[in-house]
């Protein structure tokens, strides 16, 4: 590199932040409770009381918010729910 240059340094820049959203989990026939309790859990970060409770409105009411935050990291929820193909949206 010549002197007298400096090199640009490439920033990363998030999609969105600050930007609220809510993660809608859907009922469905096929996945059991213990399977959506996990990932609930694993996504969520939360306690089992708490996946327990929101499984348990999703199954009754046919959908629940369980998340809601920050645009980006609704995405990373909804991401984590899809993986055993949960039926999700993210609201903004």
């Amino acid at each position: 590199m010549p002197i007298g240059f400096e090199r640009e340094e490439k920033s990363s820049t998030s999609i969105a932040t600050n930007i609220p959203a809510k993660v809608i989990l859907y009922n469905d026939d096929w996945h059991t409770f213990e399977e959506v309790i996990y990932q609930l859990i694993k996504a969520i970060k939360c306690d089992l009381q708490t996946a327990e409770e929101l499984t348990w409105e999703v199954h009754t009411k046919g959908k629940a918010v369980v998340f809601e935050g920050d645009f980006e990291e609704a995405l990373k929820v909804a991401n984590i729910l899809e993986e055993i193909d949960l039926s999700v949206e993210v609201y903004m």
